[in-house]
């Protein structure tokens, strides 16, 4: 990933966590995307003066029965684009194929409020159950057993994730939990909340996806998963605004989507 799209990664996610609301705006409207593109999308309708709601490709609205009105500008989101090399080993002579991914912002889709024509109902949100999502990603809640009454839940390199029974806010452990598995933080040492170890970059990514998640479905827990980031952000020597590194904004908003999208109730694409 480019130091641009890395500075656009990262913009996107600081204004996630510091205007409460914004994820929830964005999954309502545009549920049909990725996270990070519902964030893009609703980022631009808001600086354009648009109003939020279905996005759709120039021809998709045609087939819709809608045409895009002239004048109006296509907003800009990010496609995965897939790219494979043949490479020879140095070590053996034999070709090898090589893969990788590159994130490539296009300005090709149109906010359904950007068309004119038939009647057009969107498909609506689906719901979204942990345990949808727990089945959807291999992960197996077990029964709390650790003895530390400071640790509200923990993560194994089983992909086994536990909640304490008094946990002050157990579906946000629960994400929490499930973000370490998903972010592969377990595929080192299991992790245990309540603990202050060096892991603290791993403990903001963990509840930046848990903050996103929440706000996202409206549950609660968001604002003190908002505290929680700073105190570990903070301790780990970063401003008291909460300054996520470059390198993590992606992974934390990848992570999220994948915990999202793993709940909940499967619809047609925006």
């Amino acid at each position: 990933m480019t130091p641009q799209e890395q500075e656009r990664w990262t913009e996107l996610l600081q204004q996630a966590i510091s205007e409460p609301g914004r994820i929830a705006a964005a999954y309502s409207a545009f549920h049909g995307y990725s996270l990070g593109n519902q964030l893009l999308a609703l980022m631009e309708c808001l600086s354009r003066d648009i109003e939020p709601g279905p996005i759709a490709t120039y021809r998709k609205w045609q087939e819709r029965g809608r045409q895009v009105r002239k004048g109006e500008k296509a907003i800009t989101l990010c496609m995965p684009r897939s790219y494979k090399t043949a490479e020879v080993d140095d070590e053996t002579g034999e070709k090898v194929e090589r893969s990788w991914m590159r994130f490539i912002f296009k300005a090709q889709w149109f906010v359904m409020s950007q068309t004119d024509g038939d009647e057009w109902e969107p498909q609506p949100v689906g719901d979204w159950s942990p345990e949808r999502a727990l089945d959807g990603l291999s992960i197996t809640r077990v029964p709390f057993a650790h003895l530390n009454g400071n640790v509200q839940g923990y993560a194994t390199q089983r992909h086994e994730v536990a909640v304490s029974p008094v946990a002050a806010s157990p579906v946000k452990t629960l994400i929490h939990e499930m973000a370490h598995v998903v972010l592969k933080h377990v595929d080192e040492h299991d992790m245990e909340d309540g603990e202050r170890l060096e892991r603290g970059l791993r403990e903001v990514e963990a509840e930046s996806v848990a903050y996103l998640c929440l706000d996202a479905l409206g549950l609660p827990g968001a604002e003190e998963a908002r505290g929680y980031i700073q105190h570990w952000w903070q301790s780990l020597g970063g401003r008291s605004d909460v300054e996520i590194p470059e390198t993590a904004a992606h992974r934390i908003i990848s992570a999220a989507n994948v915990i999202l999208t793993a709940g909940r109730e499967t619809g047609e694409e925006a």
